[in-house]
């Protein structure tokens, strides 16, 4: 019978903790009074350090790479005491289809390059338009560029005029290359126009209207497709709303108004409330005969089944979440807001730049790195959603057809419930992955537009 984890950590400590005082005590002896002095500064330090790394160790971090090696196992109620390896069949088995689409391999090979070549366009596409200095030159492109896009829209949704559409594409961007707008030298107008030429021939071959009844089948067909599909459905609708109007309230409550520090404190109680008592009181409000529906009705509208229709099962969910994150994100912008200096303010009214002007050019740049910090939590906390879900619908994923099933709560199903926590592990490092995917992408766009105030 092996060690457990956790005494093996305890004992890893105490070892450490020995060496470090054998190293001290030997420091004394063989250096001069200044290095030992330095060596002990920092030995102590790391002794301080070492209870909370002792805790993290065992609550965090033997816990997270156990849970990466079980991944790999099949580990159930049946195989619990002896867990078999058996690779990346969780992974697959997340994926995989109750129903396989009738789809060849080249149809699915093609319909995955022409997604990657659409992000590919579009993003080279607003880059290049980014990078033009010349006011004239940028209307000239921007045209161009409407016409271009609707012939990617007339291509895609009719597949008849494609001949017409790489003419429009490939005109455009031939002015925009050979005309030097975007670039010093036109080196790479050849591989650009190459790259168009496929993403034409592909959106004139394939057709985006059959990869979205793809997707939309393999969300019907999957569990695991349906929650990623309804997680990102959620971050995409809440992050922006509650990041933008939290930024409203700080900016209001960053003016000179008459009790400015009880609207905070209103503000910020929804977030320190628990999640579960929120959720029991939104789940009177959004009831067929709740307090939402009771105002409706006396405005004349009908009456909205919030709880029972699929449709609104991510926008419920979504609205708890933004009235309950506001006041907290609201609070870090305000605390972004007065750290930038009146100094700036007050040389740009003597310029006599108006409110909008002083926001563009000076609150929107030095309020950046709030922003970055802001966009990156909630982005992270949106993709852990599950506790609004489970109690609003009484445990349930939704009122029917999974509408709720998010990655969190597929997890929570698959552990607990259906004591599969091979696939529950499995399924927790693939959102680790999209989550440090979306982190990444964001910290690397965000280099060149955070500015700190120096």
């Amino acid at each position: 019978m092996g060690i457990p984890a956790e005494y093996l950590i305890l004992v890893i400590s105490f070892a450490i903790v020995l060496f470090l005082l054998l190293l001290k005590f030997l420091f004394k002896k063989t250096l001069t009074p200044v290095n030992y002095r330095k060596a002990n500064e920092s030995i102590t330090a790391y002794l301080y350090l070492l209870p909370s790394f002792v805790v993290l160790s065992i609550f965090v971090f033997w816990p997270v790479i156990y849970s990466f090696i079980l991944s790999f196992f099949k580990w159930d109620f049946q195989n619990q005491a002896n867990p078999a390896f058996i690779g990346l069949e969780n992974y697959k088995k997340l994926f995989q289809l109750k129903n396989p689409i009738d789809v060849s391999f080249n149809q699915a090979f093609f319909n995955s390059l022409l997604i990657l070549l659409t992000f590919i366009f579009l993003m080279h596409w607003i880059f290049d338009i980014k990078k033009i200095q010349n006011k004239k030159h940028k209307n000239i492109v921007k045209i161009m560029s409407i016409l271009g896009i609707a012939g990617i829209i007339l291509t895609v949704f009719f597949n008849v005029i494609g001949i017409i559409s790489s003419l429009i594409l490939v005109i455009a961007y031939t002015i925009l290359a050979a005309k030097k707008f975007a670039y010093n030298t036109n080196d790479k107008l050849m591989g650009r126009l190459i790259l168009f030429f496929v993403f034409i021939f592909l959106t004139s071959k394939i057709g985006i209207l059959d990869i979205i009844k793809y997707v939309s089948i393999a969300k019907q067909e999957a569990d695991f497709i349906k929650a990623i599909w309804n997680t990102t459905y959620y971050v995409l609708l809440s992050t922006p709303i509650t990041i933008f109007l939290a930024l409203l309230i700080a900016l209001l409550m960053n003016r000179k108004l008459f009790g400015k520090t009880f609207f905070r404190t209103i503000y910020f109680i929804p977030f320190v409330t628990s999640v579960v008592a929120v959720s029991l009181v939104w789940q009177w409000i959004f009831n067929d005969n709740g307090l939402l529906n009771y105002f409706l009705q006396q405005m004349g509208f009908e009456k909205v089944l919030w709880l029972k229709d699929e449709k609104f099962t991510i926008p419920t969910v979504a609205i708890i979440s933004i009235w309950k994150l506001i006041g907290y994100y609201s609070v870090i912008f305000l605390s972004g807001l007065q750290n930038i200096s009146r100094t700036y303010y007050e040389a740009a009214e003597v310029d006599g730049a108006n409110p909008w002007q002083k926001f563009k050019f000076i609150t929107w740049p030095l309020l950046s790195p709030t922003t970055f910090f802001i966009l990156i939590v909630s982005m992270i906390g949106a993709f852990k959603v599950f506790s609004e879900i489970f109690v609003l619908y009484s445990g349930m994923p939704g009122p029917y057809n999974n509408s709720g099933l998010t990655v969190v709560y597929f997890i929570y199903d698959k552990f607990y419930t259906q004591q599969r926590m091979g696939e529950a592990s499995a399924a927790a490092y693939v959102l680790f992955g999209i989550i440090l995917l979306f982190t990444f992408i964001q910290i690397k766009a965000g280099k060149k537009r955070v500015h700190y105030d120096s």
